[in-house]
């Protein structure tokens, strides 16, 4: 945090005193904020915990660079996370948000924080040591999207949040004219590299389910995004929100068994934890699904294979940037490694 005369500005990026004097016309406690602490996290965007009058608070914002979109993603996180306060769906509690941009220069909301832990960036003494619990974590995943599936959206003023009206028909062809988008990127080398991706698509658009019921998704549910409570194995909190829509909440599930790891060594595009032994089998977390849901699972193995695709699509943007010059290289390298064997377990499943 610097000082530059009476204004106060963390790391930057955040004028404190603009922020005081937002929260004062909200009646949000009174007084100088105290304790700027910037969090850390698999997310470009800002998170920035502080104090004041007594009471702890966490900021949430768009990166130091926004991207086009930035603002809107962060007036509809707030959106969504509002509609998700009064469910039994675990997430983090917003108190108030800033749709425009005037106060700090981006829009903005504040959340309660979060008494729990990432597990993918280190495991407490308890969790590491009990496999029970940590079998017990991944259950726990499964009953938050379910509960957030059982969400009518509607009901929760979340009618426009999404287009589900062929949502599962969009897909395949969406998700491949985004990979061949990247063709603008110089010294991309193209899909050759991704094993079987048309393969993949085709075989989505052959396959579609045929009906769904819609709902709220998270959009990228995995074990990086949740955090888990300090005293066991239950869910503290479903984070990063950005990619949340109205859609098929079974690609949820399909998004977590399709970066699971199969056995107890994680493949290098897996999310996993160290140490894994003790965590639920992918068929344990399907069967648990089953019983905290009532959607039809017959068809889970098309969400499955969507999710790689989509996720291996998504993965290899950052490869092509990084072969403009847009990002590290090391990270587009890693990246499309991860693309390339999420498209190889899609092969897999399809057979």
């Amino acid at each position: 945090m610097r000082r530059g005369g009476a204004v106060l500005v963390c790391d930057g990026l955040i004028d404190l005193t603009r922020l005081a004097a937002w929260m004062d016309a909200r009646g949000l406690g009174a007084g100088p904020i105290e304790q700027p602490l910037r969090l850390g996290g698999g997310t470009q965007n800002i998170l920035l915990r502080f104090r004041r009058d007594g009471v702890s608070y966490v900021l949430r914002r768009p990166p130091p660079q926004p991207r086009a979109e930035s603002n809107d993603i962060m007036r509809r996180e707030m959106r969504l996370l509002a509609a998700l306060s009064s469910s039994d769906v675990p997430h983090p509690g917003f108190i108030a948000g800033c749709p425009d941009e005037a106060s700090l220069g981006t829009a903005f909301y504040l959340m309660q924080p979060v008494d729990g832990f990432n597990a993918t960036v280190n495991l407490p003494a308890l969790h590491a040591a009990d496999a029970a619990i940590r079998h017990r974590m991944g259950l726990s995943m499964v009953e938050g999207i379910a509960a957030l599936g059982r969400i009518d959206y509607r009901a929760v003023g979340l009618a426009d949040f999404g287009k589900p009206d062929g949502f599962l028909t969009r897909q395949a062809g969406r998700w491949l004219k985004q990979l061949q988008s990247y063709a603008a990127s110089p010294a991309w080398p193209g899909p050759a590299g991704l094993p079987g991706v048309n393969r993949i698509a085709a075989w989505l658009a052959d396959n579609t389910p045929r009906d769904f019921i819609p709902g709220i998704m998270h959009g990228d549910f995995h074990l990086a995004n949740v955090m888990f409570r300090p005293d066991g194995g239950e869910l503290a909190a479903i984070v990063d929100w950005e990619l949340a829509t109205i859609g098929d909440p079974l690609l949820d599930l399909g998004w977590l068994l399709a970066t699971w790891p199969d056995s107890g060594a994680a493949d290098g595009w897996a999310v996993a934890v160290t140490p894994w032994e003790g965590f639920a089998s992918a068929e344990e977390l399907l069967a648990h699904y089953a019983r905290h849901s009532a959607r039809d699972l017959r068809a889970i193995g098309w969400y499955k294979v969507l999710a790689c695709f989509k996720l291996a699509v998504i993965l290899e943007g950052t490869h092509a940037r990084a072969c403009a010059g847009m990002a590290p290289v090391e990270t587009g390298d890693r990246l499309h490694a991860h693309a390339a064997g999420l498209l190889e377990r899609a092969a897999r499943w399809i057979g």
